[in-house]
């Protein structure tokens, strides 16, 4: 009975956290008529990128997948491993890797000089598009992956039997399962674009509702009309999600007796050399901006100005802060109806809670004195259903093998947790509790509404030495964000790990 009251106390709390900052949106919008011809380009933008994005990353990840599928090779586990990177990659440092490489001073621009070849120019529509493949091109393909994978030996022998056209009998009927969920998901990710129009946007044509609304903010101080803004962007949000819900269930290919698949079809020279090149190609596309950053921005590490040092460790304390709060609020959230009380933000974007946040202090309290609280709890909401998602298939297996072993033992509430549940849940915590701190350390989103120069965190300040085009300043801050990205991530997962081994 404690138990279910807590779960139920829980549940309204985090529903409130949401629920009152949309309601603050919701009652200080100012109506669709106070929306100008540049809000509605906006709004076609953030569409039209979002579907462009989605398409690309898809279509692309296609071949690279089955690639992926049909080869066996040394490093593959690895690759396939690099492919969830990009996630917990801190989007300022993914941008100057971009940059570094596609940028008017990049790697590219450098190698075409000499052939007279017209400079690549990455601001724009285009800028934005490309960055947004780099961040969802290694989600499409391990969706589509698991898809191919998930094919039985036994219909490829089949196949193989009544010598018929692989593509056509069993992968293609498969992507026609797959292909509109991921492109779906991916099309719901883009449509909450923020800093990579912030920073590759290149002018009020690549403007994103999002950014209009920090603009709304920041140079306008219109509240009125970033409230309306943030509705619409709500209102896509809801639509879409609901979208990619309806996409996401989908049949399975049936069940084998777990051989392994021998593909005979990828047998020939030019599959061979078709699937090296795919491979190459977005391993290369993924790893050089990355070994970028690190060797431009090493240099720059020891001559970084010292709000950077006091800007990371704002950002280590809002990481860890985000962290604990989050599986404060997911521990007792595992069961279906907590779960769904989460789901509330799914389709939320965190600048919309932000722009609720801010409406609601601002008439009471300086905003950037509760820039950092605010940027963590908003945070906090984002990773809770992913966290929800990665603890409850554990404890509900535990549940299952040793519920009522416990209660035989007369284990309840926190002893039946400390004894049985928290031990068999170690693994799956550390990895919860490293991405979600990662993802709070390279978050550049909230922030920006809220901080003031005493309050920025290392991605604000990264932006704002890019700004003032300090360069080497901030590609060695960049270094420095990722290595603490990376490094909590691996901290934590690490110690899931070693605990549930031990």
């Amino acid at each position: 009975m404690a138990s279910r009251l807590v779960t139920i106390s829980t549940a309204l709390i985090v529903a409130g956290m949401i629920l009152l900052p949309v309601t603050a949106v919701l009652w200080r919008g100012g109506g669709f008529g106070s929306l100008g011809p540049a809000d509605w380009a906006a709004l076609r933008f953030t569409l039209t990128q979002a579907a462009v994005s989605a398409l690309f990353s898809v279509v692309l990840a296609i071949p690279v997948a089955r690639a992926l599928a049909r080869r066996r090779f040394w490093g593959r586990d690895a690759l396939i491993a690099l492919m969830g990177a990009p996630f917990i990659l801190p989007v300022i440092v993914a941008i100057l890797g971009l940059l570094a490489v596609f940028g008017g001073r990049g790697l590219i621009n450098q190698a075409l000089a000499p052939l007279g070849v017209p400079r690549l120019d990455i601001y724009g529509f285009h800028g934005v598009i490309l960055a947004h493949v780099f961040f969802n091109l290694p989600l499409a393909v391990r969706l589509l992956l698991q898809g191919w994978l998930a094919i039985p030996a036994e219909r490829f022998r089949l196949a193989a039997s009544l010598n018929a056209p692989v593509w056509r009998v069993l992968e293609w009927p498969m992507l026609k399962q797959l292909v509109p969920g991921a492109f779906a998901v991916i099309f719901v990710i883009c449509l909450g674009s923020f800093a990579v129009a912030l920073t590759l946007g290149g002018g009020p044509r690549s403007t994103t509702l999002e950014l209009a609304i920090y603009q709304a903010f920041r140079f306008d101080f219109d509240l009125g009309k970033a409230a309306t803004l943030a509705i619409v962007q709500l209102c896509l949000g809801l639509v879409a999600g609901g979208i990619a819900l309806r996409f996401a269930a989908k049949d399975g290919m049936g069940a084998g007796l777990d051989r392994r698949v021998a593909r005979w079809d990828g047998h020939s020279i030019a599959a061979r050399l078709g699937d090296v090149m795919w491979i190459v190609l977005a391993a290369s596309f993924l790893l050089v901006p990355l070994l970028a950053v690190a060797v431009a921005g090493a240099p720059g590490l020891g001559d970084m100005p010292s709000l950077v040092w006091s800007a990371a460790g704002r950002s280590l304390i809002l990481a860890l802060g985000a962290m604990l709060l989050t599986l404060a609020l997911a521990l007792p959230l595992l069961s279906r109806a907590g779960e769904a009380a989460a789901l509330l933000g799914i389709s939320v974007s965190g600048l919309v809670l932000g722009t609720g946040a801010f409406l609601l202090l601002q008439p009471i309290i300086r905003p950037a004195d509760v820039a950092l609280p605010v940027t963590m709890i908003v945070n906090a909401l984002m990773a809770l259903p992913f966290v929800l998602r990665i603890l409850r298939p554990g404890l509900d297996s535990a549940r299952q093998d040793f519920g009522h072993l416990g209660a035989a033992l007369g284990l309840t509430g926190w002893h039946l947790w400390r004894v049985v549940y928290l031990p068999r849940l170690r693994r799956p915590l550390g990895f919860a509790a490293g991405l979600t701190a990662a993802l709070s350390m390279g978050d550049l989103g909230v922030i920006m509404l809220f901080a003031d120069g005493e309050s920025s965190t290392l991605p604000l300040q990264i932006y704002r030495l890019m700004g003032s085009y300090q360069m080497e300043a901030a590609r060695g801050a960049a270094v420095l964000l990722l290595g603490l990205s990376l490094g909590l991530f691996w901290l934590f997962d690490k110690g899931g790990r070693s605990g549930a081994e031990a």
